[in-house]
């Protein structure tokens, strides 16, 4: 053997390297053509999902024309405002019996209430008495005082809301809520900001029914003072309570009597401290995020909300807390009461103070409720 051929054999062998020859572009090919496929794919149901939601946008009509709104910043949640859960202390009372009992009134030991369902009924020892039932034809317990197709300078009323009378029972102030929508209409009402609300006076004895304020944005609760001197009427959309003086030096004049409240009022009633309840079904969570606050100043955002979702849909979005606030008789917060999750007490709209106990009034729920006040 020679030197040349000895080093050949003992010349090491090569690995072998795998080039792009051969199988492997295959390998390579069929992964890029997988995820060719699965990127077209995803393009297409992207297109199929967005093309039909765009045009939607586009071709549908808002049933609302909303209009920017400008609010302060929310109150903190501190002090006599620190979230706690004292309305989960309250009990329910004639639970699945009842639809949306907003507001409550005591006659001796007798309570009653109006519900969702246009009912006026009696609640005493656990039993529910109907004693009219509202736009169901004639009914001999019912006497109407005004009719709703009546102009009121130049406006039909459409959303009667609450009402409080005079001691001697003369005068009757009371709301309405829009020219333009009616009580199923309340969260369109509340995201458009219509300004078409008034607070009215009837007089029992003349007939006659005059307009006090007009152009408030979801005039809603109304109170009458102590001394009957003037009302308050929480104006919802706002989220303050204007103040109209119907007696005295300030006869005819209005103010602001608080602003900038931590939620959405709802109705006012009297505390026996002085001052006055607020019921509050949503809070302007502060810190936290509000999105009504948010939504104010962005209306074509609430457009395209209303385009795609109905009322009922957009209701699920919006966070059950409740909160009952007492004002004092100046209008500062004196103490609250919260349910941050609406585990008892959601929807609150009323709380009415009556014998030591809050009776909690609410718009959708199936029952009411009652709360010790010694307890909290």
């Amino acid at each position: 053997m020679s030197e040349a051929d000895g080093l050949r054999q003992r010349r090491p062998l090569r690995p072998q390297v795998v080039t792009d020859d051969g199988q492997a572009p295959e390998a390579k090919d069929g992964s890029t053509f997988s995820g060719r496929v699965f990127r077209v794919t995803v393009l297409m149901l992207a297109v199929s999902l967005t093309v039909p939601l765009l045009g939607a946008m586009v071709l549908l009509e808002s049933p609302i024309d909303p209009q920017p709104l400008s609010f302060k910043e929310p109150p903190f949640l501190l002090g006599v405002l620190n979230p706690n859960t004292k309305l989960q202390q309250a009990k329910r009372l004639y639970e699945n019996q009842l639809i949306g009992p907003e507001s409550i009134a005591h006659i001796g030991d007798a309570m009653f209430t109006g519900t969702a369902d246009g009912r006026v009924v009696k609640l005493e020892n656990g039993e529910v008495e109907t004693i009219a039932h509202l736009g169901s034809g004639p009914c001999s317990e019912v006497k109407m005082l005004l009719s709703s197709e009546t102009p009121v300078e130049g406006k039909k009323i459409s959303f009667v809301n609450d009402l409080t009378i005079t001691r001697d029972g003369r005068k009757i102030y009371f709301t309405d809520s829009s020219s333009k929508w009616q009580r199923r209409d309340y969260l369109l009402l509340i995201m458009e900001g219509t300004d078409d609300g008034r607070l009215l006076e009837y007089d029992t004895v003349t007939k006659e029914v005059k307009v006090l304020m007009d152009q408030l944005r979801f005039p809603n609760g109304v109170q009458l003072s102590p001394a009957e001197d003037f009302v308050l009427v929480a104006e919802t959309t706002m989220a303050r309570i204007r103040r109209f003086y119907v007696s005295g030096l300030m006869k005819g004049g209005a103010d602001m009597f608080v602003e900038n409240l931590p939620g959405f009022p709802d109705n006012i009633r009297p505390s026996s401290s002085g001052g006055y309840w607020v019921g509050m079904a949503t809070v302007r969570s502060n810190p936290g995020f509000s999105m009504l606050d948010f939504l104010s100043e962005r209306p074509w955002i609430k457009k395209i909300i209303f385009k795609l979702f109905s009322q009922e849909t957009v209701m699920k979005f919006v966070p059950r807390y409740s909160l009952v606030l007492e004002l004092s008789n100046s209008g500062a917060f004196r103490r609250s009461l919260h349910d941050p999750n609406g585990l008892v007490a959601s929807y609150v709209s009323e709380a009415h103070e009556h014998d030591g106990h809050l009776y909690l009034g609410s718009f959708r729920s199936p029952f009411l409720c009652q709360l010790s006040l010694e307890s909290v």
